[in-house]
Order: C-alpha cells, then sequence, then structure tokens
C-alpha cells in the first residue's frame, strides 16, 4: 500500500502541492501583514469613524468562518459579475482573514509599550508617526512575535480549506491521488508529515527573529 507513494510522479505531484501551500501561506502572511498593521494603527489613533469601521472589519471576519468566506469570494460574488481564479480567490480571502487576526496581535502589542515610552518620544519633538514608526512599533515588533507565529501556523494549516474550490494545494494533490488509487491512507499520512515539516520549520525561523528582536532591545 504504502509503496503507492514512491510510484513515479506521486512525491513530486505532492511536493507541487506543498510548494502551492506554501505560496499561499507566505502570500497572505504578507499582505495581510500590511492589512493588519493598518487597521490596528486605526483602530487606536485613526478618526473615531474609521475606528468603528475598523472594529467592524475585524469583527465580522474574525466572526465568521473562512470556508464561508471562500464560498462568498469564489461562489457567490460571480453573481455580481465579478470572479476570481481559485487561487486568487484563495489568495484573497486567506490575506483578509489572517489580517484580522494579525490586527488584534498588533493592536496588544502596541498597548503593551510602556506609555512613558510614548510620552517621552513626544517630549522630544517627534510627531505622533514618528513615535509610532521610531519608538512604538519596533518595540510591539518583538512583543508580537510569538502570536504572530502561533497565526503563521494556523494560516498554513487553513490553506487546506481552500482545495473546496479546486486550487491544487497539498490537501487536493493528495484527494486526487487517493481518488486516483482508491487508497488514502499512505497519501494523507504523507501529507500530515510535509504539514508537520512546514510547520516546524516556521516555527524555526520566529523563533531566530524573536531572538534576536530580544538581542537589540
Amino acid at each position: 500500500m504504502f509503496n503507492l507513494l514512491f510510484e513515479q510522479g506521486n512525491i513530486p505531484y505532492l511536493l507541487k502541492g506543498a510548494y502551492l501551500t506554501l505560496q499561499l501561506t507566505l502570500i497572505a502572511l504578507f499582505v495581510g501583514f500590511f492589512i493588519g498593521l493598518a487597521v490596528a494603527v486605526v483602530r487606536l489613533k485613526g478618526p473615531k469613524p474609521l475606528q468603528i469601521l475598523a472594529q467592524f472589519y475585524v469583527s465580522i471576519i474574525r466572526g465568521t468562518p473562512i470556508l464561508v468566506q471562500i464560498f462568498i469570494v469564489y461562489y457567490g460574488l460571480p453573481d455580481i459579475g465579478v470572479s476570481f481564479s481559485p487561487f486568487m480567490a484563495a489568495c484573497i480571502v486567506l490575506s483578509i482573514n489572517v489580517s484580522a487576526y494579525l490586527s488584534e496581535t498588533f493592536r496588544g502589542a502596541i498597548l503593551a509599550v510602556p506609555r512613558g515610552q510614548w510620552e517621552a518620544a513626544a517630549s522630544l519633538g517627534l510627531s505622533p508617526w514618528q513615535v509610532m514608526r521610531r519608538v512604538v512599533l519596533p518595540q510591539a515588533a518583538r512583543i508580537a512575535i510569538p502570536p504572530m507565529g502561533n497565526t503563521a501556523i494556523g494560516m498554513l494549516k487553513e490553506t487546506s480549506l481552500v482545495s473546496v474550490v479546486t486550487a491544487t494545494e497539498l490537501l487536493r494533490s493528495a484527494q486526487l491521488l487517493v481518488a486516483q488509487y482508491y487508497v488514502a491512507l499512505p497519501f494523507y499520512l504523507a501529507i500530515a508529515m510535509m504539514y508537520w515539516i512546514m510547520s516546524i520549520s516556521f516555527t524555526a525561523i520566529l523563533n531566530r527573529v524573536e531572538a534576536k528582536l530580544a538581542k537589540a532591545y
């Protein structure tokens, strides 16, 4: 049964799915990072109407299942003439979803910076934006790294949900092989191992970043 894994092309096929999973994860984290940071800053320092809008954004994204969000973007939006490829739909939904969670991480990290740091920087004549960029955000980054790591690993695993829109990521690749051979266990065990390897790799990278930031501050 397990020899099916090593038939010609099966392992490379799963690795191709793993590569797409990694692509989706990195794109979602990259885009979600900037959206989440912007939302966090707006919630803390923006005009009241924008604060309310940002709070509503976070609430509705965190309060609805990511699978429903995928269905809305890929299957629902074509009803009003807006269509995306499976890959693009997956990137959009994953980026939006992770941004809501990262915004809460950033907001908590910014609030954790002692108020005295804000006041000391302001007393030196720095503008609010300079205080945020030069003093607060560098310190908040160190605080945010551990929860960001948890979010990144969670996003890596949630990419499996985009298989419902036929994006051939890791889970979808395994499903197609199962449909071909009518055997499930070796392929699902193989992708579980691949997810695990990617997860511990993410953890190791973030631990190194956290250690370097700790030395810097």
